[in-house]
């Protein structure tokens, strides 16, 4: 799916905002690790050349350049940002989220900061019509479906699945102990308040429960990356406490190997300084999404549930962390994690029954 030119400037008239790069030597990754991630994510036109001017927009368009970095071989998520040249400019386009874009600006700002290069990078916030017109893109037909989304799908689903491709999006749907459920994948991210708006387009379309599959950062400095699942039924969001119905209940708790506690809605893994883990030490995880999510399944009257691999630790400097991602024995853990996150699902669906 690519949205047209005019709904592109549409949704790009809000005002232009400075992207800061952030203080490294304050940030919870190591400067080395922090490169080696923005390197992943910086898109080759930045990488290669310097510009005059590097704007961020929110406009799903394909036919703008694609990344070289983008890991195509994956089955989702692995669609990135853009990129379109107007002479010494150049126009980044973003999928159409506020915290999407605003995340892609710093870690632009920050990559030409840490490599030593001039950059003058500024953002403009999507509007609020652009953003819903984008997820509104998503038509399926749900009947109280459970609805799997997030990351690790085509690992979670069977085997033998046949994916029916939507813009954007794919999807798959099966019966388990007496109830349908959807696992449904996107090209590109849902990051941050992309995610709430998924989670309420769902609820539209007829969606019972949503279950989101990810991975969350460690606040707690004695759990070990790719180890532990994470799960909870509590967001911090803006500092204001956010509940859900909770999909799981206290099954996933009580589940070998699978931690609880209170997790805090990021908008940005740029924005995870020292001060900012010291304001949350007490808290268990952080991501963009759960939080969102969460509220907006509230607020639409249906169930939420996350069951995350814990992938990264803020509080202590382990091997692994969202760096090295791709590591060969990095996967190997993630793909044990996953197999877990399946049979807790399952074992969820059939303890309905009894």
């Amino acid at each position: 799916m690519s949205l047209a030119p005019d709904q592109m400037l549409a949704g790009s008239t809000s005002a232009v905002l400075p992207a800061a790069p952030i203080e490294v030597d304050g940030h919870t990754m190591s400067p080395d690790s922090l490169l080696r991630y923005l390197q992943i994510k910086v898109h080759h036109l930045v990488q290669e050349q310097p510009w005059d001017s590097i704007r961020v927009i929110g406009g799903y368009d394909r036919r703008a350049e694609i990344s070289r970095y983008e890991k195509d071989g994956k089955l989702f998520n692995w669609e990135r940002p853009t990129a379109e040249a107007h002479g010494r400019d150049l126009l980044v386009k973003a999928f159409p989220g506020t915290d999407y874009v605003h995340h892609y600006g710093l870690i632009i700002a920050t990559f030409l900061a840490m490599t030593g290069r001039p950059g003058n990078v500024t953002y403009q916030l999507p509007d609020p019509a652009l953003c819903r017109a984008a997820v509104e893109q998503l038509n399926l037909g749900l009947d109280g479906d459970l609805v799997i989304v997030g990351w690790g799908l085509e690992h979670l689903a069977p085997a033998d699945a046949v994916w029916t491709r939507g813009p954007g999006y794919a999807w798959h749907r099966v019966t388990m102990h007496g109830r349908r459920v959807v696992y449904l994948g996107f090209r590109h991210s849902i990051w941050g308040d992309v995610a709430s708006r998924v989670v309420r387009r769902l609820a539209e379309l007829g969606a019972g429960d949503v279950v989101y599959v990810g991975k969350v950062g460690a606040l707690s400095p004695q759990i070990e990356p790719n180890t532990m699942l994470a799960t909870g039924n509590a967001s911090l969001v803006d500092g204001a406490l956010v509940t859900w119905n909770d999909f799981f209940g206290d099954f996933a708790v009580a589940q070998p190997g699978v931690h609880t506690g209170l997790h805090v809605t990021s908008p940005s893994i740029l924005l995870e300084s020292r001060d900012w883990l010291a304001r949350h030490a007490e808290h268990a995880f952080v991501d963009p999404e759960i939080g969102p999510m969460g509220a907006a399944a509230r607020h639409a009257g249906i169930g939420f549930g996350y069951l995350h691999v814990i992938s990264n630790n803020l509080a202590r400097h382990y091997p692994a962390d969202l760096s090295n991602e791709r590591h060969r024995d990095v996967v190997r853990r993630r793909a044990v994690l996953v197999s877990r996150i399946r049979d807790v699902i399952t074992n969820r669906l059939a303890a309905r029954l009894t």
